[in-house]
């Protein structure tokens, strides 16, 4: 028998491997379980390992996987809905998202699209005012928001890949560990996890191909952090 709290972050697991391929984080299973330190996940996942439902591959970083999922205590629906993450699947090419407007019309903004992000070595920030994309207006919270295309595999273990767009609330602070649009040098732009240490701001990728790059604090300004993602198939 699991608690509440193992059943969810086995759901919560199963779904993001299905979802992206990759394991989640620590820091994103902390947030969805809306736990205050990362040891609660750990003695989560060494309960759920003892348990036989979850494999962990110690070779690997970042490897989990789901053996088996428990006959359902709770509605599926409600503890999957919880933390399912902020993707939309469809066609937006033509400023439409394919499938979003499930059960009648739901509401829908038009956000500018600025260009291609480099989710690998920062790019020049590209700033096209003139197209636009339709976004579900339930993706967004309070704030102003635009769109960027992403470009490159170093977000790859965030479930941010090559070609998906990401949704930017507009903003120049950002907490440890969320991932923002960075502005290096007031010329280039990434998409990348923010650390702050000291008097340096550290840009972090989430693929071990790429390097941590440290930069002096003055030199980085952030543009928004991310708060939503949209994949085309």
């Amino acid at each position: 028998m699991l608690t509440r709290k193992q059943h969810e972050l086995l759901l919560f697991i199963d779904h993001h491997l299905r979802t992206t391929g990759f394991s989640p984080s620590f820091e994103e299973m902390k947030d969805a379980l809306s736990l205050r330190s990362k040891s609660g996940i750990h003695r989560l996942i060494s309960a759920l390992e003892e348990r036989g439902f979850l494999r962990r591959h110690h070779h690997r970083a970042r490897a989990l996987e789901v053996v088996r999922v428990p006959d359902k205590s709770i509605e599926p629906a409600q503890a999957v809905a919880t933390f399912a993450p902020n993707v939309i699947r469809g066609d937006f090419g033509a400023n439409r998202l394919a499938g979003v407007r499930a059960a009648g019309d739901a509401a829908a903004v038009q956000l500018p699209l600025y260009g291609r992000i480099a989710a690998g070595q920062p790019i020049e920030a590209l700033r096209d005012g003139g197209t636009q994309i339709e976004v579900p207006l339930a993706m967004l919270g309070s704030g102003e928001h635009y769109a960027l295309e992403v470009a490159g595999d170093s977000m790859i273990e965030a479930g941010i890949l090559d070609t998906d767009t990401v949704i930017i609330r507009k903003g120049e602070t950002a907490e440890n560990g969320q991932i923002v649009v960075a502005m290096v040098d007031d010329s280039e732009v990434t998409l990348k996890r923010l650390r702050r240490r000291g008097s340096t701001i550290v840009l972090e990728p989430a693929n071990a191909k790429y390097e941590v790059r440290i930069f002096p604090a003055d030199r980085v300004k952030v543009q928004g952090r991310l708060v939503g993602l949209l994949r085309r198939y």
